[in-house]
């Protein structure tokens, strides 16, 4: 990851489309979530200038700017913005990742994980206030949050609340 992130600092932060796409995951993924957050405002500025020159970033519709047009960009933005929130990769669930100060609170609903799991999460001041899980396949859950980490075994279709400390209501 060392040497990942190296070339990212090497390319630098101006892109389009599906490179800005690409970053903002890469930089989430990382855990700066300030940096993607800084990378997802680089998608989201206007695409076409005061002057009617058009660049990166997006139009007033919100398409991606990838002149003309540029799908990846769209579905690689909000690809971003959840791995900010969660991330699945292995068979632990990272609660809250990247979260970047400007987001300080804030919740998301209907966030799906690996295992079979649906999420709503919640965070207030920066920090995890709580999670909601509902269980699609009866699988152990592996959740971590900062330094805390819960094992929890679950039932098909059943949700389990926790708390910020990870500890279930």
């Amino acid at each position: 990851m060392k040497a990942a992130r190296q070339s990212l600092l090497e390319r630098g932060d101006e892109g389009t489309g599906w490179s800005l796409a690409w970053k903002i995951n890469f930089w989430a993924r990382f855990r700066y979530g300030n940096h993607a957050y800084n990378m997802l405002k680089l998608l989201f500025r206007p695409a076409i200038s005061p002057e009617g020159t058009t660049g990166g970033g997006s139009y007033p519709n919100l398409f991606d700017a990838h002149p003309p047009f540029q799908i990846d960009g769209n579905f690689g933005g909000s690809s971003g913005i959840t791995e900010m929130l969660l991330q699945s990769q292995g068979k632990t669930l990272d609660l809250l990742p990247a979260l970047p100060s400007a987001l300080p609170t804030g919740y998301i609903n209907g966030i799906c994980a690996q295992g079979g799991f649906t999420l709503n999460i919640r965070w207030q001041n920066g920090q995890l206030s709580g999670v909601d899980i509902t269980s699609k396949a009866g699988q152990t859950c592996v959740l971590r949050y900062g330094d805390k980490q819960l094992q929890l075994k679950t039932e098909k279709g059943k949700t389990y609340k926790l708390n910020g400390d990870l500890t279930v209501l």
